[in-house]
């Protein structure tokens, strides 16, 4: 599982090194993609395998489900993790989340996410006053 959250920074040349803690579980070769609020998710191949097939599933009528495989299929790249542990992540994926040098991964459960660290203590500031209000609806569909 992938959990923790990890500041890193993007070098020049746009490589970014994974926390080593997390390299052996996500194997040698990787998927990014745009992500949601922003960010990358990064994938490990076989589970970025298994969500490809529940979105071929989708039905291709509705315009919502065509507009977010576009976005999500056709923004995805595969990565190969180098010696050190590093990935290259690419310009549009970089302009997309708008990754600055400092960046932060943030585990969560089957996927990382790669945000602009700024944005990324944006976004905790304001998901931290909201914990209680998002319990509260998970604890309403027998989540917690």
């Amino acid at each position: 599982m992938l959990i923790g959250e990890y500041k890193h920074t993007l070098d020049p040349k746009k490589r970014l090194s994974l926390p080593s803690k997390w390299r052996k579980e996500l194997g040698r070769k990787l998927v990014v993609t745009r992500g949601l609020d922003n960010c990358l998710f990064v994938y490990p191949l076989k589970e970025w395998q298994k969500i490809t097939e529940k979105i071929g599933q989708l039905p291709l009528g509705q315009a919502d489900t065509r507009s977010f495989n576009r976005f999500f299929l056709s923004g995805a790249t595969e990565v190969e993790v180098d010696s050190v542990g590093r990935i290259l992540v690419p310009d549009f994926l970089k302009d997309f989340a708008l990754l600055k040098t400092a960046v932060v991964l943030a585990g969560i459960h089957n996927r990382i996410e790669i945000w602009d660290e700024n944005k990324w203590d944006e976004y905790k500031r304001k998901i931290e006053t909201q914990a209680d209000a998002l319990a509260e609806k998970l604890g309403e569909i027998g989540v917690l």
